[in-house]
């Protein structure tokens, strides 16, 4: 066994699988709390390096693109600190911290796990039901169905609409983008009604636009992560572009017609929150031309 103690949180290696747990120190992210234990099977493992600093080291791993659900559905944009597949490691520690990456390193070789990306997801995700509470409103997912309910600052016409239930089998995709402090992030569930609608997410009932806390927003990763998971693999959108060329890479686009029947319910439910003056004139003018822009 070889194993990492730090405040940062503690990686253990047992020849098979790099177990991960976060610190319960203050100065660790919320976000890496919650998401809780990580175990990494071999097989997902790309690399792993230490690399020395002057007050601090950090243990890296990179993981084989498509293995882990988690950076499937963030992209690459989570924080660093909340980055789970990072190690701070003190000083003293050094010779530690590069013997584990070292044993990591020798079973790869041992092993022989290929480098290039996995056909199916080698983690699962967070556990289901998840429900995180975010400045827009309540996300939440059973394994099953997405459910987002307003909070009462969201936009009037989130609000007018009601929760919005999506089941799993009518997504195509979902896009997640962090709030920074400076820009808000949002997250985003695309249907096969809305994959060629792309509304502001402040509008966009089928959104969360992220412009609260970003310590709290964050953990809405966890949601997109857990549906993501559920997802069809990337590997079988990569497969339709081989067999079909460039163009949408999910066999859940609508055709044509369907985008314009889409495009006619939108511009009804518009209307008919105008005439039940949910919406008032104004707001009708601009969220009309937005849905009109957006197809």
């Amino acid at each position: 066994m070889a194993e990492i103690i730090q405040r940062d949180g503690t990686w253990a290696f047992d020849g098979t699988t790099v177990r991960i747990t976060p610190g319960l120190h203050r100065s660790v992210p919320l976000f890496r709390q919650t998401y809780g234990e990580i175990a990494v099977p071999l097989e997902a493992v790309a690399s792993v390096v230490f690399e020395p600093e002057r007050r601090r080291g950090r243990l890296r791993m990179r993981l084989r693109e498509g293995a882990d659900p988690l950076l499937q559905a963030t992209g690459g944009r989570l924080p660093e600190a909340a980055d789970p597949y990072r190690l701070t490691v003190d000083v003293d520690r050094a010779g530690v911290a590069e013997y584990v990456a070292e044993e990591i390193r020798h079973a790869l070789l041992l092993d022989q796990i290929p480098k290039e990306p996995t056909k199916t997801y080698l983690l699962p995700g967070p556990p289901v039901p998840v429900s995180v509470r975010s400045s827009d409103g309540v996300v939440s997912f059973d394994g099953t169905q997405v459910r987002i309910d307003w909070s009462d600052t969201s936009d009037r016409v989130k609000r007018a609409t009601g929760p919005r239930i999506i089941h799993v089998g009518d997504l195509a995709q979902v896009e997640w983008l962090p709030n920074s402090g400076q820009e808000d992030g949002f997250l985003r569930f695309v249907t096969r009604e809305t994959v060629f609608s792309k509304l502001p997410p402040e509008k966009d009932p089928y959104a969360l636009d992220l412009w609260g806390s970003v310590r709290r927003d964050l953990l809405t990763a966890l949601v997109a992560t857990a549906v993501t998971a559920r997802l069809p693999h990337p590997s079988t959108r990569t497969e339709i572009d081989r067999t079909h060329g460039p163009g949408p890479t999910t066999a859940a686009l609508p055709p044509p017609a369907d985008h314009h029947d889409v495009l006619l319910r939108r511009l009804r439910e518009l209307g008919e929150l105008h005439r039940d003056g949910v919406l008032t004139d104004e707001e009708f003018a601009r969220t009309k031309a937005v849905v009109l822009r957006g197809f």
